[in-house]
């Protein structure tokens, strides 16, 4: 069988979505597990489905539970990750946030703003999806990338180098968007979305101890079309995105040259539904919806399905016809 690396990036509740149905459809057109996957790296939305599948439990209900119609979903959604707090830590962002900005003006204004919600609900909704694991961390190379405030740089859980945390509190850090989220504290230290630095951070699949076969990456920031009408800054945080992917690609290839590499992004008819804004869970079932849609004629395109057949069909599946 072959090794695959699995990345999973960001992308907010609708990316969540857009991983869910994307694994699914990979997985009823192969037969292929995505639990399956060598080591799997997960960045913000992308950090709550590398839970979900290691906890093994991938499925239309990790999303939609039974009897549930599109609006319960939503608001069930909404009452778990939002959970409102009185903002605080203005000291904080002041020395992290404030001040470097001014010497050096970007997104770093950002880091530590006090907000209105806290990621705990995040690491609340890990431990409901996955259990006994969510308390301690999964067998297989799992990495959940987070930014760590006081460093300025990114920390990997998961590797040898990152601190021992439990998966659910991973998870949360790796979640906790600026402005969105207050910083998220473990041990002392603050923690915010692994995606300001990056989407993806495929690159740190090179720390696997021997070559991948297959690099597969589910990008939902990193978009190469652009939806009739979008925003302005949709365009702003795709190009920000592919540039970051293209050089963690660049990497791979250069250590790992006879590695495959597929990348999935949304097309236009799923960022329909994904966006403006990535956060509102009234786009969770939309984007599950449209997604599996879309990926029945992109993963059936030669040059697509001769890949994953390559690494992924199991012999003894027979595809799922859609």
């Amino acid at each position: 069988m072959s090794r695959v690396g699995l990345v999973l990036g960001g992308g907010g509740i609708t990316g969540a979505s857009y991983h869910l149905a994307a694994l699914l459809a990979i997985n009823m057109a192969t037969g292929w597990d995505p639990n399956d996957a060598e080591v799997i790296v997960g960045t913000s939305a992308g950090s709550f489905v590398a839970s979900t599948v290691r906890a093994g439990e991938l499925s239309i209900d990790s999303i939609v539970r039974p009897h549930e119609g599109r609006e319960q979903v939503a608001e069930r959604i909404n009452k778990q990750i939002y959970q409102r707090q009185r903002p605080a830590g203005i000291v904080r962002w002041v020395r992290r946030g404030l001040i470097p900005s001014l010497r050096k003006p970007g997104v770093t204004v950002l880091l530590g703003t006090p907000a209105l919600h806290h990621a705990g609900g995040i690491a609340d909704w890990v431990e409901e999806q996955t259990g006994e694991i969510s308390a301690s961390w999964p067998e297989r190379a799992t990495v959940i990338v987070a930014f760590d405030i006081a460093s300025g740089s990114r920390v990997a859980f998961g590797t040898e180098n990152g601190p021992d945390v439990a998966l659910k509190d991973a998870v949360a850090a790796s979640s906790a968007v600026p402005v969105i989220f207050s910083p998220y504290e473990i041990d002392g230290r603050y923690y915010v979305d692994g995606g300001v630095v990056s989407g993806t951070h495929a690159d740190l699949l090179l720390g696997n101890t021997q070559p991948l076969d297959l690099v597969l990456v589910l990008a939902p920031m990193a978009a190469d079309e652009a939806r009739e009408g979008a925003r302005f800054y949709e365009g702003v945080f795709d190009r920000v995105g592919r540039t970051a992917l293209a050089d963690e690609l660049q990497a791979i290839e250069a250590a790992w040259p006879d590695s495959d590499i597929l990348v999935l992004r949304p097309s236009p008819m799923v960022l329909e539904v994904m966006r403006p804004n990535p956060m509102d869970p009234a786009g969770a079932v939309p984007t599950f919806v449209r997604t599996l849609a879309s990926l029945r004629n992109k993963l059936a395109r030669p040059d697509v399905w001769s890949i994953l057949d390559r690494h992924l069909t199991v012999s003894s599946h027979r595809p799922i016809h859609w």
